[in-house]
């Protein structure tokens, strides 16, 4: 496939210009963009025409899909090709960012882009462990074997709802609150998807501060070619799982367009399992003149998923299947929009404004009371969020020639206001999703609102010294607001559960902090097939609404938390021989300090045990990642049309507790960081068909800071290694896919996570061996 985009003499898009390749011929859009579908790999000759411009023509050996832009001069002048980019370099279904894409700057940056076209997963339940098999370093939580919610970490960061990473869908953000609850709740349908794209610790200065970094999830986009192209996929699965995906793209002049519905159910493997799901998108993309072009998308998921609650050490040896709650359920819903404008002032100007908002809800109902405890049947508990969310971002793009090199100059800005409710209160006695407060204008819990305000100016420039050098330092400037106005209740009870204490106290907190955080980037090509690259960023990440205030018996928070601060610092070297080798070794330290995490105290007048979230102490994480794909046939026969790749995916991280105040916690491990994470797998295609096989191996590790190894309530101990099988297939004739696959198919029995409230509390069974068969249908 080549993709395209012809500018003319002033800098404008050139409309109407014929491009010619082979045996195809097309014309370009309204913004100068052209796509060639069925290009054969090796030697091409290119021809773009258009009346009153020099005609162009250019030969090139095609290897993978390229991306080409194209700037023709009046006649008798000079013809000027501005650039020639791979947009892949293989097809192993891993590449990198390139350095300036759109209005946004990866140089020196440690990227990683998943191609999904190119990779053989269970798309339907947007399977984690394979989707990011080639990232280094993901720990995951796999107790949503629907793929309803995602919850991936990178470099000993916890994976709990991608919190600690800044989550966008085609740039704009997603979470429930970027600022003041960065959860996740909606997860992309990755059948939707082109690509994602994961930035490390340095997308701090461009995207936010999270030290996890940033992913961005890219939906496909609509053909240029045709007006209207169906998609519809059909999926069965074990456990009652039915999943309907169909989208419509196309385009039609100036405008085109991508829209898609998915509906999921399924019943999970354990009782109190079953889940409905529906999620609609709709983008609209109208291109205003050749250089101005406004897109207007709308999200809209909705989701009702019963709870089967967690289990205690023992109850998990015993039956990991069973389930002794039944009165749990989980309600999302979500609305997302956004508008954003592209202009393109010149060929080396281009500026972004994006405009985004979210409305949305979730609410949870039912016990969750210690699950070493049977459920008393009595009024459940009820705790629901609202958020009403708005954000916009300004970006600027200049490219400019400076040492006869060609730099380029990124500043932008970004405005955001959250705004959220949350109550918490009781319900009635049924085991029904009903999620009515009984008294909802005098909750037994909690009743507050949690306004937010951050604006932020950021800058990065990429000085090119030389052909093979470059250095990129930024700049970040952060003012954050965050507020608390409600109450709470502080109920207390003797050992025979009478109530000795019910207080409501009214609580306003506000708290305002700015400050400036800075980065450099180095990037180095000693020769066109090995880029060295390194990279340093400060991060911050002020203390969430759960750190506020949340009534939970399992849980407590200190009232005295503060911000958490720190940088990550990494270096590494990749190597690229297009289809044949690709391998991506960093190190990287990253320094936390008043790092928040969990402790296992005991409450002094009912002796229960009750994890304590707190500033623990600083932290550092260090360690090593390395992926590597080999194509073993093309290693001796370069014109194999059979591949048969090998993949080795590699992390090791040491994280500690340093410099902490309480001598118990000195030097002990942080909690959810596997010190080994280990992916390997065998891809064989040919022609229309592929075939892949992958094992996971995930080290133990700690549910809580003080690395306690085994508690009667199971919210804390060990989390034991494990080790992970997965197999797919499919197969393309003319406009039919069929995929198939096994999940776990040596049927492990494991588990990921200890919850100390929804989806639990307790240990959290994963899914054992399952089966999925997909029909697709392309017109």
């Amino acid at each position: 496939m080549i993709k395209g985009t012809v500018f003319a003499a002033s800098g404008v898009a050139a409309r109407n210009a014929t491009v010619n390749a082979g045996q195809q011929k097309i014309e370009t859009d309204g913004a100068g963009a052209f796509t060639l579908s069925n290009v054969k790999e090796g030697n091409v000759s290119i021809s773009i025409f258009l009346q009153g411009y020099k005609n162009y023509n250019q030969k090139m050996k095609l290897s993978s899909d390229t991306t080409i832009l194209v700037q023709l001069d009046s006649l008798g002048n000079n013809l000027t090709e501005v650039v020639i980019e791979a947009e892949k370099d293989n097809s192993f279904g891993i590449g990198k960012l390139m350095n300036v894409e759109g209005t946004s700057i990866y140089a020196g940056k440690k990227s990683e882009v998943i191609l999904l076209n190119d990779i053989n997963a269970n798309l339907a339940t947007n399977n984690s462990r394979q989707v990011f098999a080639k990232v280094a370093g993901i720990n995951i939580f796999e107790n949503d074997g629907a793929g309803i919610q995602l919850g991936i970490g990178g470099r000993g960061l916890n994976p709990n709802r991608v919190s600690n990473f800044n989550t966008r869908q085609n740039g704009y953000d997603i979470s429930a609150d970027a600022l003041g609850y960065p959860e996740s709740y909606y997860t992309p349908p990755t059948e939707a998807l082109d690509r994602i794209e994961v930035i490390r610790g340095a997308a701090s200065l461009q995207y936010g501060t999270q030290f996890g970094g940033f992913i961005n999830f890219k939906f496909r986009k609509p053909p240029t070619d045709k007006k209207i192209q169906l998609t519809s996929r059909q999926t069965y699965g074990s456990f009652g799982l039915f999943n309907s995906f169909n989208s419509l793209g196309g385009t039609i002049k100036k405008f085109s367009y991508y829209t898609f519905y998915q509906y999921k159910q399924g019943n999970s493997w354990r009782p109190n399992s079953g889940f409905k799901m529906h999620t609609a998108h709709a983008s609209l993309n109208y291109q205003i003149t050749s250089s101005i072009k406004v897109t207007g998308e709308y999200t809209y998921m909705t989701y009702l998923a019963q709870q089967p609650g967690g289990l205690t050490d023992k109850q998990f040896e015993k039956d990991p299947a069973q389930s002794i709650r039944n009165r749990n359920w989980f309600k999302v819903n979500w609305n997302l929009a956004s508008l954003s404008l592209d202009w393109k002032l010149t060929p080396t100007t281009r500026i972004n404004w994006m405009n985004f908002g979210l409305l949305a809800e979730r609410v949870t109902v039912g016990y969750l009371g210690q699950i070493n405890r049977a459920d008393p049947l009595a009024e459940r508990d009820i705790m629901g969020d609202q958020y009403k969310n708005f954000g916009s971002e300004l970006k600027l793009l200049q490219r400019y020639q400076l040492f006869k090199q060609t730099s380029t100059f990124l500043i932008g800005g970004r405005y955001y206001q959250g705004y959220t409710i949350r109550k918490q209160g009781l319900g009635d006695t049924t085991s029904k999703p009903h999620f009515e407060f009984n008294y909802p204008d005098n909750l037994e819990h909690s009743d507050y609102t949690f306004p937010s305000q951050n604006i932020a100016a950021f800058s990065e420039n990429i000085f090119q010294l030389g052909s093979k050098l470059s250095v990129t330092p930024g700049v970040r400037f952060e003012y954050i607001s965050t507020s608390a106005n409600g109450y709470y209740r502080e109920t207390n009870r003797d050992l025979a559960g009478n109530v000795i204490l019910d207080m409501r106290h009214q609580e306003a907190r506000n708290s305002t902090r700015s400050f400036v955080l800075g980065g450099i980037g180095v990037l180095y090509k000693p020769v066109s097939k090995i880029e060295l690259y390194a990279n340093f960023s400060q991060n911050y990440r002020s203390i969430n609404f759960n750190d506020m205030r949340v009534v939970n018996p399992n849980s407590r928070v200190d009232p005295d938390l503060k911000d958490e601060t720190g940088y990550t610092a990494d270096g590494g070297v990749r190597i690229t021989l297009k289809n044949l080798l690709y391998v991506d070794f960093s190190v990287y330290y990253l320094r936390y300090n008043n790092r928040i995490g969990s402790v296992l105290q005991v409450d002094e007048s009912t002796y229960v045990l009750y994890r304590y979230r707190t500033n623990i102490s600083d932290s550092r994480n260090m360690g090593a990642e390395c992926f590597a794909e080999l194509d073993m046939i093309r290693l001796f026969n370069s014109q194999a049309k059979h591949k048969l790749s090998l993949f080795v995916n590699a992390s090791y991280t040491d994280a500690r507790y340093i410099s902490s105040q309480e001598s118990g916690f000195n030097n002990k491990l942080v909690e959810l960081v596997p010190q080994t994470i280990l992916r390997s797998g065998l891809t064989y295609k040919y022609k229309q068909f592929s075939t892949t096989v992958q094992g996971s191996y995930t080290a133990e590790q700690f549910a809580d800071a003080s690395n306690s190894k085994f508690s009667t309530n199971a919210i804390t101990g060990i989390i034991p290694a494990y080790t992970i099988c997965d197999f797919s297939a499919q197969y393309t004739y003319k406009m039919f896919n069929l995929s198939a696959g096994i999940n776990n198919f040596l049927d492990e029995v494991y588990f990921t996570r200890r919850a100390e409230g929804y989806p639990g509390p307790g240990i959290l069974p994963s899914d054992p061996r399952n089966f999925y068969v997909t029909l697709q249908l392309k017109l």
